[in-house]
């Protein structure tokens, strides 16, 4: 499957060699939209920047880098000291909220079946490993994936590509077997530079508007289990 394939963001039938999933985290297999927006209100009111963040604003302004995100919000350059610590910041905060964020709906279904088929999965995400690896345990679905990768050492919230490209190759899979499914366009960017087909769910509550993912080239669906569908399509009952 290429970006012409069909319309862009109109769902379509995936090859049938696909057989790795490789999951992002945030807004994905995680609902913690509501969560990352107040985190982010917190970390610039911490910084002492008065801008309470809607979540109208976060969705027509969301763009990766971060850094070029929060400039986009607060409508002036984000210096580099200034940018450490309101990443600092709001990674501290989403972590103390994180009690309030839960699975996706459909998210364990959607794992369990991708299993049931004899596919692998791993999860690739842009949340420091020190939040990622212990939110997945706690979730309980740790031992859906052979692969889990978040950022470590001093990353802090750039363009997810270079990190995918890597995740793919710890894997050692090709790319022609592999699938991304995330929620933002960076991810559909990300996938197209690691070479995998991608799908990104658009459930109304994340972090881009329908009309950014929409323009992303990729299918777009409204649940995981529509996901599953383009994926995984019903197996037909033996005659």
């Amino acid at each position: 499957m290429t970006a012409s394939d069909g319309a862009a963001g109109a769902p379509t039938a995936l090859p049938d060699a696909t057989g790795h999933v490789i999951w992002d985290w945030n807004g994905t297999l995680l609902d913690d939209a509501r969560v990352v927006i107040a985190a982010t209100t917190a970390a610039f009111a911490q910084a002492g920047i008065v801008a309470a963040v809607s979540e109208e604003s976060y969705r027509l302004n969301f763009t990766r880098p971060i850094r070029l995100f929060y400039e986009r919000l607060l409508g002036r350059p984000v210096d580099p000291e200034e940018w450490v610590r309101l990443d600092h910041a709001f990674h501290e905060e989403y972590h103390r909220q994180s009690d309030r964020c839960r699975l996706s709906a459909g998210a364990v279904e959607a794992l369990e079946l991708v299993r049931s088929r004899g596919w692998t999965q791993s999860l690739c995400s842009m949340l420091p490993e020190r939040y990622l690896l212990p939110a997945v345990e706690a979730h309980g679905i740790g031992g859906y994936f052979v692969r889990v990768d978040g950022l470590t050492g001093g990353e802090r919230g750039g363009t997810k590509m270079r990190h995918l490209v890597a995740h793919v190759a710890a894997l050692g899979t090709t790319p022609a077997r592999a699938v991304m499914i995330g929620d933002t366009v960076d991810d559909a960017v990300a996938a197209a530079g690691a070479g995998l087909d991608c799908v990104l769910l658009d459930g109304g509550g994340g972090l881009h508007t329908s009309e950014a993912l929409a323009e992303a080239g990729v299918p777009v669906v409204a649940t995981l289990a529509e996901a599953m569908g383009l994926l995984l399509p019903p197996v037909a009952p033996a005659p």
